[in-house]
């Protein structure tokens, strides 16, 4: 097999996405939000797959042709599925029979195959699947609830433009749900880079009830992407002073309606974060710099409660 040549490179090049300044009344705190949705696969994973699949490009880990599998509950595959058409890799998502419609035709949309395993499993019953394919096929697996280049693409990208586009220059509060947790472990990471000593606040949703792993959120499958006790990345971060702020999935919900309604179209993951960072302002640092993550964007949540 060849080196890969890239069909088209818009989706490899770097996109800095826009920070913007968001205050949904009056009453409410102004929170600093990185709209992620404007990466060409409308999501912030598409981060995470330039960076992982590029290294493994450069260093000869992937030629064209080869295989690359994921289990994903969605934004991931739909980014890994773009990146690997950009670079002639094939590419299976493994997922939940439990996500939407709109993110499997996205993913088979870009040349790629779609593997789903039982609900009942969850996205456990995914990740063990990938691995069970992985090693039968001798595929390329991006492992994104345990690969370290996962928060590595925030560490090193994200954080700085964040910081390069914020005013004051200094973050103080750092909000985020937690799926893989490389957001939030990333950004923290590279914020410190930077000399600030943010406060990192981890968004849960509260759908589901039960005790909570004190290094995880809490799983709800009324808020894609938010993962319980799966990632090794989170569970083994030093996040100092860490917070976690609860959110009821009707008010994650609403907020993502709220912002949609004010022009942002977003998901419920965006609902959560938002709805979260208003707390922290509230709460944590009434007059500080906090900063957020829309995640991604609201076309693939069209058959989901958010849009009931």
């Amino acid at each position: 097999m060849h080196a890969p040549t890239l069909r088209h490179c818009y989706a490899t090049e770097q996109i800095v996405t826009p920070l913007v300044p968001v205050q949904l009344s009056p009453s409410e705190p102004t929170i600093w939000c990185k709209l992620e949705y404007h990466n060409p696969s409308g999501s912030t994973k598409d981060r995470i797959a330039r960076f992982i699949l590029g290294k493994a490009v450069r260093s000869g880990q992937l030629r064209a042709g080869s295989e690359v599998v994921e289990a994903s509950s969605g934004s991931t595959s739909i980014s890994l599925a773009l990146m690997a058409a950009q670079f002639d890799l094939r590419f299976l998502a493994v997922m939940p029979e439990t996500v939407s419609s709109e993110r499997i035709k996205m993913i088979k949309a870009f040349g790629a195959e779609v593997r789903l395993t039982p609900p009942a499993e969850g996205v456990a019953g995914a990740i063990a699947e990938a691995a069970r394919h992985t090693e039968e096929r001798g595929a390329f697996a991006t492992d994104q609830f345990a690969n370290p280049d996962n928060p590595a693409a925030h560490r090193h990208q994200t954080a700085a433009e964040i910081i390069a586009q914020v005013p004051a220059r200094t973050v103080d509060v750092v909000v985020s749900g937690v799926g893989t947790g490389g957001t939030l472990v990333g950004l923290y990471q590279g914020f410190c880079d930077f000399g600030c000593r943010p406060v990192p606040v981890v968004a849960r949703p509260t759908h589901c009830t039960g005790a909570y792993e004190a290094e995880c959120s809490s799983f709800s499958a009324r808020i894609p992407g938010v993962v319980d006790c799966l990632s090794t990345i989170f569970r083994e971060a030093d996040l100092a002073d860490r917070v976690a702020i609860d959110i009821d999935d009707e008010e994650a919900l609403e907020t993502a309606r709220r912002l949609i309604r004010h022009g942002f179209p977003v998901g419920p993951s965006s609902g959560l974060n938002f709805a979260a960072a208003t707390r922290a302002a509230r709460e944590l640092r009434p007059d500080g710099v906090v900063v957020t993550v829309f995640p991604d964007r609201m076309e693939r949540y069209f058959s989901t409660l958010l849009f009931d």
